[in-house]
């Protein structure tokens, strides 16, 4: 019998080797991702295996995704069922770009997020950190009358968690009807140090924790998480962006608040946030879309400003990158500036090469990055493109500490996209991610005035400094590169 013992581990060794081999070539991937998951697997068979079901799968097949997403009548993709509600809300407010620029622009974003049309008459208000997120967002749940919708990637076991969830129990208390969602993984250590099992008996206040990890249903993707962070109260007003619900986004003596930013909304186009919020809470809890698809939730809102605006919700429920799609379509269609804020800076190559070539054919690009991430390693291998970017023209600024964790793009001064997405493969391909596409210039400069601020508190990367760093540098850039497939 012992001498049978190599033949199974052989045949048990090939059969996962094969498996995993199968999914890879199942759908289109970057090669170099493949192949290391590939080598992960044949070095170490049993453990890269179930590595590889919890991190490396970056898909939710389509079928999978609509059928858990269309339990009993379900909420559906556009193409499927359209929400009378929903689109009974919005359809008054459609609008089209006058501009003929951003008009064209906006045919390309349209087809890729068509369940989310273009909306006339909003107001997007920037709110600069925690310190000015925070209070407003308290404000907004205190005046809630009907119903309060709160999503974030990170819910905190300190102050500023509990303040929130207090605030929210409060309201519920008082017969508002409150839905918290938060990502699991994001807010693993409020999870297991109870914070919500605080809250599971309060009376109209339901708490879900996002997962793509779920055994009975065969799925095991601990890689595909919902970092949205969206506040929707009563279907008249929301605020989102990047801003969690920690301490950390908010100054305390001694020690400033992480530089994030983060929005309130008014106008038609919360609706389509309240739609967002809903999908997600439904593909999570099943519950009946007959009573969240109902008028209560979705209001006929008068203008509240200028703006045209529409919400993007991006995720791997497709084969379509979408979200890489939009970023790719914003740095092609700039004219004359471009101007990109991210903490995470692990682009895909023909998003680099898109940059590059901006540059290139006289578009002023600014990259305002963390001087130091709180993810070292990510910092590393950001650095590992800035040869190409820096010999092409592109301007890159380090911000110097505090840490800036905002997300937000500016093109030729009249559109911004705003919202989750960070640049990096997890938002990028893995993420579910929220945000929005604003056209018009009064936007653009405000959110300009505020990044100015961390324009002004970073450091310019020129390139003969860059090229003049110490040469083991470069050696610890090119090898967090190598691991970016993974991060």
């Amino acid at each position: 019998m012992a001498h049978l013992w190599p033949i199974l581990s052989a045949v048990v060794w090939l059969t996962l080797v094969l498996a995993v081999l199968s999914h890879l070539l199942r759908y289109r991937r970057r090669p170099e991702s493949a192949l290391l998951w590939l080598l992960v697997v044949m070095a170490f068979p049993f453990a890269g295996a179930i590595l590889y079901a919890m991190f490396g799968v970056t898909r939710v097949p389509r079928a999978k995704w609509l059928q858990a997403d269309t339990r009993r009548a379900g909420l559906l993709h556009a193409r499927e069922v359209q929400p009378r509600a929903y689109w009974l809300a919005t359809a008054p407010h459609r609008a089209f770009p006058p501009d003929p620029w951003e008009a064209e622009v906006d045919r390309t974003f349209s087809a890729l997020t068509h369940d989310t049309p273009l909306l006339s008459g909003n107001l997007v208000t920037p709110l600069a950190t925690g310190d000015e997120a925070f209070p407003e967002m308290l404000d907004a749940i205190a005046e809630a009358r009907h119903h309060i919708h709160l999503q974030s990637f990170i819910i905190g076991n300190d102050a500023v968690g509990r303040a929130f969830l207090d605030a929210l129990a409060q309201k519920a208390r008082g017969g508002v009807r409150v839905r918290v969602l938060y990502d699991r993984f994001g807010s693993s250590r409020a999870l297991w140090t109870g914070l919500f099992r605080r809250y599971a008996r309060v009376p109209n206040l339901s708490l879900a924790g996002w997962t793509q990890a779920n055994f009975l249903r065969k799925q095991l993707q601990f890689n595909l998480r919902n970092h949205s962070k969206n506040l929707v109260v009563d279907g008249r007003i929301a605020f989102l962006g990047g801003i969690n619900l920690t301490a950390t986004e908010r100054s305390s003596p001694g020690r400033p608040a992480i530089r994030d930013y983060h929005f309130r909304v008014l106008g038609p186009v919360v609706q389509q946030l309240q739609y967002s919020f809903l999908r997600d809470w439904h593909v999570m809890t099943g519950e009946d879309p007959a009573e969240l698809l109902s008028d209560a939730y979705f209001r006929n809102l008068p203008a509240a400003g200028a703006m045209l605006a529409r919400a993007t919700s991006t995720g791997p429920t497709a084969s379509l990158h979408t979200a890489a799609d939009l970023a790719f379509q914003a740095i092609t269609s700039a004219r004359r500036s471009l101007l990109a804020v991210t903490p995470y800076f692990l682009p895909s190559d023909d998003l680099l090469r898109a940059l590059r070539l901006a540059a290139i054919r006289g578009v002023a690009v600014d990259l305002l990055l963390p001087a130091r991430s709180n993810h070292p390693y990510t910092a590393w291998a950001a650095r590992s493109t800035y040869d190409d970017l820096l010999a092409a023209g592109v301007r890159i600024h380090e911000r110097r500490p505090p840490f800036i964790h905002a997300k937000a793009m500016i093109i030729d001064d009249q559109m911004s996209v705003i919202g989750s997405s960070n640049w990096d493969q997890r938002s990028l391909e893995s993420n579910f991610e929220t945000g929005l596409v604003v056209y018009g210039k009064s936007f653009a400069e405000s959110l300009k005035a505020m990044a100015a601020p961390d324009l002004a508190d970073s450091t310019r990367i020129t390139f003969d400094d860059f090229h003049a760093r110490p040469r083991w540098h470069r050696y610890v850039e090119n090898t967090a590169a190598l691991l970016a497939p993974l991060l």
